[in-house]
């Protein structure tokens, strides 16, 4: 395991995916969600959801910074974070297929969210004990 995300990253963090969740474009749920991605390299990019009349079209907050990060830096990039936060203050932690993606990006990255206890921090493989890259 790589050294640990310090408190201040995390706040950074927070407040990126907080702004971008601003943007959420969420008329069926009224569940806006933002999510920022800490890179290895220490560029942050954000995302929020985007929901569509075709639900399965909808995206997550996190996909939508991680392939934003893609497309900025190619396929290539490693993740060591993500916050993620919503509009109404409870538990949300990354869908089972956006844990898969930040698999695929960050096997080694920390995510933060808020459990139904409160404010956590956990390990990828923690959140998605079986996850799998193909190359």
């Amino acid at each position: 395991m790589k050294k640990p995300i310090p408190n201040g990253i995390r706040k950074k963090l927070e407040r990126a995916a907080r702004k971008v969740m601003q943007h959420a474009h969420a008329p069926y749920s009224n569940f806006h969600v933002g999510a920022a991605i800490l890179l290895k390299h220490g560029k942050i990019f954000s995302g929020c959801n985007v929901e569509n009349a075709s639900y399965g079209m909808t995206n997550c907050a996190e996909r939508t910074a991680i392939f934003s990060a893609v497309a900025a830096f190619g396929p290539k990039i490693e993740i060591r974070a993500v916050a993620v936060v919503n509009d109404h203050g409870g538990a949300c932690s990354p869908c089972g297929a956006c844990r898969q993606v930040i698999y695929e990006f960050g096997p080694d990255a920390i995510i933060f969210f808020q459990s139904a206890n409160g404010p956590k921090q956990a390990h990828i493989t923690e959140l998605l004990p079986e996850g799998f890259r193909l190359a």
